[in-house]
């Protein structure tokens, strides 16, 4: 008698119940893994051509801007004239741990392209509304060489931009993508090297982490939560 009660106490009053939550959690841990996989197997390839362009040496630019998006990271050499009247400074920049702006400013080839050139990092001024002391900017016809970097790489939304017409004081809002207002390219480089020495950027624009980060990590540890879940459902099968 008291084996029948034993037995009839450890059987699952909702066994089927209890096996779909089971399978639906092992689905899940499942598409998580193969998620987490195919973004470390997409940052994996992305790491594996930016290497691949930046290790290559600097090209002329015409022989690269009817192809620009399997261009991003290459190493261009152009020429033409900055204008210092249209210069943005982005927030929210650090260098070797301390906090600063980048600084665009607006380029315009020989060939009559116009696009903004990051000349890199400047240290902010001495509290939160004055601007920063602006680096020179030459008005004669330079030389430069920087990084193909594609416009949706910038931040998009308000940023803090030095004024056309007057210097010390700093605009709210200026959006570096506005192409409409300016007619700059879909494009921008980050300055490395220059034919005008007080062009050379002190702090040049660091490159990106170059890891394939814990992608792979978290997918083994989906399929590790998944095994978890089969084990526990097996367990509560057997022990009732």
């Amino acid at each position: 008698m008291s084996d029948a009660k034993a037995s009839t106490n450890n059987k699952e009053s909702h066994p089927l119940v209890a096996t779909l939550l089971a399978l639906v959690l092992i689905g899940l841990c499942f598409w998580a893994s193969s998620w987490q996989y195919s973004r470390g197997v997409a940052r994996h390839t992305l790491n594996a051509r930016i290497a691949s362009h930046i290790d290559q040496k600097p090209v002329d630019f015409a022989t690269i801007k009817s192809r620009l998006e399997d261009s991003e990271w290459r190493q261009v050499s152009v020429s033409g004239y900055f204008d210092s009247s249209h210069q943005i400074l982005l927030r929210n920049r650090y260098s070797e741990g301390k906090y600063g702006f980048d600084l665009l400013t607006l380029f315009t080839a020989k060939s009559g392209e116009s696009f903004w050139v990051d000349r890199g990092w400047i240290p902010p001024g001495e509290n939160a509304t004055v601007a920063p002391v602006l680096p020179n900017t030459s008005q004669a016809e330079i030389a430069i060489v920087g990084r193909v970097r594609l416009d949706h790489s910038l931040p998009q939304g308000s940023f803090f931009a030095i004024s056309t017409t007057h210097r010390d004081k700093l605009v709210s809002e200026w959006n570096a993508q506005a192409k409409n207002s300016q007619n700059t390219e879909s494009f921008y480089l980050d300055l490395l090297d220059s034919n005008d020495p007080e062009l050379v950027p002190a702090s040049p624009v660091e490159l990106p982490d170059l890891s394939d980060g814990p992608h792979m990590a978290y997918a083994l540890q989906w399929l590790f939560f998944a095994g978890l879940v089969i084990y526990a459902r097996v367990r509560l099968r057997r022990g009732r």
